[in-house]
């Protein structure tokens, strides 16, 4: 297990271990973060746990062109039925990614030095967020991080209070990004949701090569 200095350097993806799992420690300063993900890693660790780095193999990834949309998500994208808006309220779309009840999740990973780091990754341009609506109210969103130089977009989290609405976010975010000729989306690991919407594994050597 390596672990990190103080120096902003990482070791060789290689080293990670079957779940992924690269290097314990370090901080979550923005120059850490932005290096990180430029390198195909990114932390995931619970309240009371160290700072965990990871950088799976193989990665669940989503190119635009094979974003799949149902024929029920079709007739609600064609009425309209929900507002979105990009970047109008980070702090409240990462502070309900967080504290939304998961029946399958026991506590969450984004803690609040996670939610910290992330508002100034947003600060800075690094982070943007999604916000979904519905009567003016928010009833979901997602955020991650866009590479713009690397046209990446790297997804982190998405919540919903409605059904459809954090996939009607996405949906929006992907048209968006498509706009600004992005390469893939990258999901980090496996879930039925995001498989349901188009994305797949790749081998991680592959994914590095779209960051370089």
């Amino acid at each position: 297990m390596f672990i990190l200095t103080e120096s902003i350097e990482f070791p060789p993806v290689a080293y990670a271990d079957t779940d992924g799992l690269l290097a314990i420690g370090g901080d979550l300063s923005t120059d850490r973060l932005i290096f990180a993900y430029r390198n195909g890693i990114f932390p995931w660790y619970n309240e009371g746990q160290p700072i965990l780095w990871f950088s799976p193999d193989p990665r669940m990834v989503l190119f635009p062109n094979e974003l799949k949309i149902s024929k029920s998500m079709r007739q609600i994208l064609r009425k309209k039925a929900f507002e979105v808006t990009f970047n109008s309220n980070f702090e409240e779309v990462i502070y309900n990614c967080a504290t939304i009840n998961r029946p399958d999740q026991e506590g969450t990973w984004i803690t609040t030095d996670m939610q910290n780091a992330y508002k100034k990754m947003f600060d800075l341009g690094y982070a943007i967020s999604v916000e979904v609506w519905k009567e003016n109210t928010m009833v979901g969103g997602l955020y991650g991080i866009w590479l713009e130089e690397k046209r990446i977009f790297c997804g982190e989290s998405m919540f919903s209070t409605m059904s459809n609405a954090s996939k009607y976010g996405f949906i929006m975010l992907v048209e968006w990004l498509q706009q600004k000729d992005v390469k893939l989306i990258d999901c980090q690991v496996h879930t039925d949701h995001l498989s349901s919407l188009g994305a797949r594994e790749i081998p991680r050597d592959e994914f590095l090569k779209y960051l370089k």
